[in-house]
């Protein structure tokens, strides 16, 4: 029995002590001249989609959950964010060349047909994400109709 205190007295240490390890949560600022929704003056519904379902992984304007201020959480969530704006970051859209743009557009298609994106997991804290047929066709009508028409 001392042994199994000893394992959880240190363990509640250790995780005291992690919570001391910084994560960068700050936005870099967004330049409405090269943001996706702005330059490409998206309409309203869709705009409010992308940016429920995507925005926060895919651009410079998260918005952090209260729990993404817990290690190891926080690591978890920031990589995730890190991840998604290598991938696709609707904050600098303006500065992509045009084959990358059609890359991204293409992608972004398949991911919300596949129902890979949003993850999952996200979903589940973030009901707004959860989208529903219509909304992703909706979301996959607009990308198509961008990359048919070259307007991107």
């Amino acid at each position: 029995m001392k042994t199994v205190k000893k394992v959880v007295f240190w363990v509640l240490v250790a995780f005291a002590l992690i919570q001391f390890i910084p994560v960068d949560k700050v936005n870099k600022p967004v330049d409405k001249a090269v943001n996706f929704i702005d330059v490409k003056k998206t309409p309203e519904k869709i705009g409010s989609l992308i940016k429920g379902a995507c925005y926060d992984c895919h651009s410079n304007e998260t918005i952090y959950p209260e729990y993404a201020y817990f290690a190891p959480i926080s690591w978890s969530i920031k990589s995730h964010i890190n991840e998604g704006r290598e991938h696709l970051n609707f904050s600098v859209w303006g500065t992509y060349n045009k084959e990358l743009k059609e890359n991204m557009l293409n992608k972004s298609i398949q991911t919300i047909q596949s129902k890979t994106m949003p993850m999952p997991g996200y979903i589940v804290y973030h009901k707004e994400a959860n989208l529903s047929e219509a909304e992703r066709t909706l979301l996959v009508h607009y990308f198509e109709e961008m990359l048919k028409s070259k307007t991107y």
